[in-house]
């Protein structure tokens, strides 16, 4: 998954370029790119889920469907259904806002997909110089009264810095200091050891920016697959990272609801964590209340959305449901353990050594099984009289997956979310039709890529911990400069709980 993000500042009111933006069909009469345009079914343009079929001025047609449109915050969300390029997955939003000084219009313009990677940098570059810099530059000279020729495409660059997922970082000399971060850099892609504290550059604040200091950042299994490029969310050279807490210093021209000195915190790409300080879009961020403290929020906010979305979207777990999770002394694991518990299943955890088994039945797991002197797969039917689980959470992978796949009940499901024993590898498709099973994949990225997304698990994530459903242990600290250490442990499994660094 790659973001792409471009802003800049419209010199017209905000009023003048929303009546542009707003209209669905408009764009054939402002992008020089499109030929033509029409709304199918004679829908309004402005209706959500209203479908716009085009033409580009080279002859291709795409389609895409409006999501979201807001005529108070000046926003609108849309999709791609069809095109001869492969944007797979492509969502895109448009959001302006008042400059503060003048008479002018901040406008945003940014989009997330899956690329093939061989063709990854054709089509962010497409995407954020072919589509979103000259519908920017079309749309300013139509309101300054100069027309833009038809089938061409503008290069001029924005007035503010665009940012492009995920992020490159420049190194820079330690005999300047003030003029950056420290920030633990990969550059290359490969094991813990590629991870070195540098003096990093710290771009100047967007309007549409704010700039926190970390004061804890969390660790989390994705950050391994981003150090190897497993997951190809950091390009080297990158700073890895997706969750911190901190305080903000300053706040971008164009940002409203934030102010030097909130308390924030987040669990998002882009990454780039692993610093003292970093610019964020402030609609990536949530505020702290007095009763979350910064290294439960570090250590957590990652760990207990992604178990909200396992445990409520992914696979909605009932009463009476039976539940097996591996891993479960780790950081999700023992947040899944408390939660399914609660949501009124049976809980069977998997654990490693009998000191992880005693922390996992302190959290309330029905039954624990230490699979290095039990065949965790014989263990779970002979506990569940042969039926086996009707879901399972395992995100342990290799060493796991064919005897999760051997457990579960009829019409089970199994949550395959991390892999960290390796690649599950090539499985028979039709075997799983002797139980009807069900086996996903979920991303992080696709349930909380958007402020709409993520609100919700925040939320209830928070609630559980107020409400003393989730208890969340301090979590093991490490300086930054001793990332490396703090992802040898972490793959070795030498740890449980939460991991954080202290910049």
């Amino acid at each position: 998954m790659v973001e792409v993000r471009r802003s800049t500042i419209i010199d017209a009111p905000i009023g003048d370029v929303w009546a542009i933006l707003r209209d669905f069909n408009s764009h054939h009469r402002w992008h020089p790119a499109i030929a033509f345009s029409e709304i199918e079914g004679g829908d309004p343009v402005d209706a959500v889920g209203s479908v716009r079929r085009f033409r580009l001025a080279d002859g291709a047609e795409l389609r895409e469907q409006l999501l979201a449109l807001s005529d108070k915050e000046s926003r609108l969300n849309y999709c791609l259904l069809e095109a001869p390029l492969p944007l797979m997955g492509y969502v895109a939003s448009i959001r302006l806002k008042p400059v503060t000084d003048g008479n002018a219009t901040f406008w945003e313009w940014r989009s997330s997909f899956n690329p093939p990677a061989h063709r990854r940098d054709e089509l962010v570059s497409l995407v954020a110089e072919g589509i979103y810099q000259a519908g920017f530059t079309a749309v300013r000279r139509m309101l300054g009264g100069k027309p833009t020729p038809a089938g061409t495409l503008s290069r001029e660059r924005p007035p503010v810095s665009p940012v492009v997922a995920p992020p490159r970082v420049e190194i820079i000399p330690a005999a300047t200091p003030g003029s950056g971060t420290k920030a633990v850099v990969v550059e290359r892609h490969g094991g813990p050891e590629v991870l070195q504290l540098r003096d990093v550059a710290l771009p100047s604040l967007a309007p549409d920016e704010v700039r926190i200091r970390h004061s804890v950042i969390g660790v989390n299994f994705i950050d391994v697959y981003c150090r190897t490029g497993y997951f190809d969310l950091l390009q080297p050279p990158g700073v890895p990272g997706m969750e911190a807490a901190g305080v903000i210093e300053a706040v971008g021209t164009g940002v409203s609801g934030f102010a030097p000195g909130d308390r924030v915190a987040y669990a998002c790409p882009p990454v780039g964590a692993y610093c003292e300080r970093r610019n964020m879009r402030p609609d990536l961020l949530v505020h702290l209340s007095d009763d979350i403290a910064d290294d439960i929020a570090a250590a957590s906010l990652l760990k207990g959305v992604t178990a909200s979305f396992l445990l409520h979207d992914v696979h909605a777990v009932r009463a009476g449901s039976v539940v097996l999770i591996h891993a479960a002394a780790g950081g999700i694991g023992q947040l899944l353990v408390q939660w399914a518990r609660h949501l009124g299943a049976t809980v069977i955890a998997t654990v490693s050594s009998d000191d992880k088994a005693r922390v996992v039945e302190r959290l309330g797991a029905h039954h624990v099984v230490v699979y290095s002197r039990e065949d965790f797969t014989d263990a779970v039917m002979r506990l569940t009289g042969g039926a086996g689980a009707d879901v399972i959470y395992d995100a342990v992978g290799k060493d796991t997956f064919a005897g999760s796949l051997a457990t579960l009940a009829v019409r089970g499901h199994l949550v395959s979310f991390g892999q960290a024993s390796g690649p599950v590898g090539s499985h028979d498709i039709g075997r799983m039709a002797s139980r009807s099973a069900t086996i996903s994949r979920p991303n992080y990225g696709h349930y909380t890529d958007t402020p709409e997304k993520l609100a919700p698990h925040v939320t209830r994530f928070f609630g559980a911990l107020r409400q003393g459903v989730l208890r969340v242990e301090a979590p093991t600290r490490y300086e930054l400069a001793r990332a490396a250490d703090a992802h040898r442990d972490l793959e070795a499994r030498r740890t449980t709980g939460a991991l954080v660094l202290m910049p």
